[in-house]
């Protein structure tokens, strides 16, 4: 165990880890497999106790990937749309796409916000976002604010948990990302909710 733990230390301490979490964060934005949260709140963790990587330089880094993320998103659906590939005409995917579109219409601001926290809920968003030709400057400034409050969030989390576990990093970051998962899912059972109470009354018309 103290060999993992001082092998997790070593890692974090490398400069070359920031640009994983950077490359994880941006290929989140329109792939939702890569696990850009668990890598930010692992880290965080580590850096609670272990002063590395720096927690303001790794959210920095995180934000920025998130943000990047999140546009490409943007710009892959307004390119190809919401139904080019197979994955995206699934009946679950094709719901949320519609809920998104009509969301968008009606508080596009929250919507593009609380997205952000949900791994599925950004994508269908974003893609959403750009195949409806939203404003793109308009979803610029939203996605700044979003990727800073993410990142944020996400570091905030692994510290918090981190700093309980000074002598193992490991157990500090896999508890910390399993309370950052178990928070993502209560806020997309909370949206999953919301969205059913929308479509009951329009399925009822």
């Amino acid at each position: 165990m103290q060999a993992i733990n001082d092998f997790i230390l070593a890692a974090a301490g490398q400069p070359w880890v920031l640009f994983i979490v950077l490359a994880c964060c941006v290929i989140d934005g329109f792939f939702p497999p890569i696990p850009s949260e668990s890598v930010v709140v692992g880290l965080a963790a580590v850096a609670a106790t272990a002063d590395v990587p720096n927690p303001w330089l790794l959210a920095a880094v995180a934000g920025l990937g998130a943000f990047t993320g999140d546009n490409a998103a943007y710009l892959i659906g307004r390119g190809v749309g919401t139904q080019r590939w197979a994955w995206m005409r699934g009946p679950r995917m094709q719901r949320a796409f519609r809920w998104a579109g009509r969301e968008l219409r009606k508080r596009p601001a929250s919507l593009i916000l609380v997205a952000r926290f949900v791994p599925i809920g950004r994508v269908a968003v974003n893609l959403t976002a750009g195949a409806t030709h939203y404003s793109h400057p308009r979803f610029i400034g939203l996605t700044v604010l979003s990727a800073t409050l993410w990142a944020s969030y996400s570091v905030a989390i692994g510290l918090f948990f981190g700093q309980w576990f000074e002598e193992n990093h490991l157990l500090g970051a896999v508890i910390a990302i399993i309370c950052a998962i178990v928070l993502g899912i209560l806020v997309d059972v909370g949206i999953n909710r919301l969205r059913n109470r929308v479509q009951d009354p329009l399925e009822e018309r």
